[in-house]
């Protein structure tokens, strides 16, 4: 198995939370019911990953296969992404484009692959009239970057398809001429970057008020001015292991858990800023994060009460 694949297998693994551990595997059906009791699923996480890693290279899984779990578990978590949703404009008279789904998923991943040398498209469907699709952007040089996908869900009967945010915002029109070349009838195109769209603007307007709230809260903690320079902070725990379950190794153990966190950035708190506005973390950012400047350090001792 190809190392990138192994490393992309394990790190999608990895962010699988065990209590959904095996109902994702299940959903994914790569891995036979047989291959699935064999596994201790009781076992660390780092190390169940790793016996699940080697069921795949058994199986001889591809990129495609991994990208397919990678977007199942997006299905699962959905709440966490921020969806943009469009409406594809038609001229007057036309019906939507009751489009056979399977010409459509050949159609649409050749277009890409025709205008974008280096991208990987994989397809899921959902409901009767659904398809969930999984891009990977890459450039004329480099692979596709299987961290940063975009996800779209498409409507065949609808004119409406749904686009997760993304930092990638140039492939957005590239999306839209995608569509539009597959649906002569259909244009998906961004208002804000200066295209034309019908957007319905409820949505339109639930997004900015949630994009303002975010620069608001970000706008009072950091100030509008550039933040000091520093490039690390590091955060020392010692806690007790806590769980309503009252069982466990874990819950009898006497000794407080230890662990060291280190945050490092050429410019941390700049990144820190940044975090919320970008849509990678919730805002307010935790205090133990934006505390940093007021209290002039960076190293921090976190104990029990």
């Amino acid at each position: 198995m190809d190392e990138t694949v192994a490393e992309f297998i394990k790190r999608t693994l990895l962010k699988i939370p065990m209590t959904e551990m095996m109902t994702i595997l299940k959903a994914w059906d790569f891995l036979s019911e047989n291959q699935l009791q064999t596994v201790n699923f009781r076992s660390r996480k780092e190390c169940l990953a790793q016996d699940l890693v080697l069921l795949c290279e058994e199986n001889r899984i591809s990129l495609n296969d991994a990208a397919l779990l990678d977007m199942i578990y997006t299905q699962f978590h959905r709440h966490q992404k921020v969806w943009d949703v469009f409406q594809m404009a038609k001229q007057p008279g036309e019906d939507v484009d009751l489009s056979d789904m399977e010409q459509f998923k050949s159609s649409f991943k050749k277009i890409l692959q025709r205008a974008l040398k280096n991208v990987t498209v994989t397809f899921r469907d959902a409901e009767e009239t659904a398809v969930w699709i999984r891009i990977a952007w890459g450039t004329q040089y480099k692979k596709p970057n299987q961290y940063k996908p975009v996800y779209v869900v498409y409507y065949s009967q609808t004119p409406y398809a749904f686009i997760s945010s993304s930092q990638l915002k140039s492939n957005i029109p590239l999306l839209g001429q995608t569509f539009e070349t597959h649906n002569s009838t259909a244009s998906l195109q961004e208002r804000r970057l200066g295209l034309d769209i019908n957007v319905d603007p409820r949505i339109i307007h639930e997004n900015r008020v949630e994009k303002d709230r975010v620069q608001r809260v970000t706008r009072e903690i950091f100030g509008d001015y550039v933040q000091p320079r520093l490039e690390f902070a590091q955060y020392k725990l010692e806690t007790k292991f806590k769980s309503d379950l009252n069982k466990g190794i874990l819950a009898e153990r006497e000794e407080p858990l230890r662990c060291l966190v280190k945050f490092s950035s050429p410019h941390l708190l700049e990144a820190l800023k940044s975090l919320a506005p970008a849509g990678i973390a919730d805002a307010p950012l935790s205090p133990l994060l934006t505390c940093i400047p007021s209290k002039g350090m960076n190293y921090f001792k976190i104990k029990d009460k």
